[in-house]
């Protein structure tokens, strides 16, 4: 059974200019996720990227990089097509999907993920989020979200939500072929916590990912 890595990065970037080379903790942001695949079990760690300069970083720090066409390198391009892309040039049985912006992704957090993984056609990672009211602005007032200001729970006895935090997606090649989607047939979840699923986003967030590595 071959498991790989793929780490999706391209060079464009609206909120945060070379956001996958930004430096974080004095490490370019895809150092930390090409770590982390390389100290894993995958036996192989990649990276898709349209950029030059990605990809001269990415093989300096020991991963396979596969150039991605500019047609499915736009802002509005679906990690889906840069997915497929590579299912369709490597022979691999499970896929590892990482993203960069999650930096506090660990090794110890892909392999638990890729253990849990093997039940199932594929996973997602997140974390548990306890009930807390939530509520929606519509143009006049504020409605109560997905509740009732009349029956408000009690926290200990409202059902707890799974938030997908953006880390890991895991997922077999003959699910992610015939799906073409990264969820399909059983899915199944692993647990991180939330303090470490932060996703580098807005510049904001390289302060909060910092102080907690």
């Amino acid at each position: 059974m071959k498991i790989v890595s793929l780490i999706l990065a391209r060079g464009g970037s609206k909120g945060i200019p070379k956001k996958n080379l930004l430096k974080i903790c004095d490490k370019p942001l895809i150092q930390h996720s090409i770590e982390a695949s390389l100290g894993s079990i995958s036996s192989e760690t990649w990276v898709s990227t349209d950029c030059v300069e990605i990809a001269e970083v990415s093989r300096s720090l020991g991963a396979k990089v596969v150039m991605r066409p500019k047609e499915i390198s736009g802002d509005s391009s679906k990690s889906e097509s840069a997915l497929l892309h590579f299912a369709d040039q490597e022979l691999f049985d499970f896929l590892v999907f990482l993203q960069p912006t999650s930096p506090l992704t660990t090794s110890n957090h892909i392999n638990e993920a890729i253990t849990e993984a093997f039940s199932h056609d594929s996973l997602f990672s997140g974390y548990v989020e306890h009930w807390v009211p939530r509520w929606k602005k519509t143009k006049f007032f504020l409605r109560e979200y997905d509740w009732n200001i009349n029956v408000r729970p009690m926290r200990q006895e409202a059902q707890s939500t799974l938030v997908e935090n953006g880390a890991i997606y895991i997922t077999k090649k003959s699910s992610l072929i015939k799906s073409k989607n990264r969820y399909s047939g059983s899915i199944g979840f692993y647990e991180m916590k939330k303090h470490e699923s932060f996703q580098l986003d807005e510049p904001e967030d390289v302060f909060i990912i910092e102080s907690i590595m």
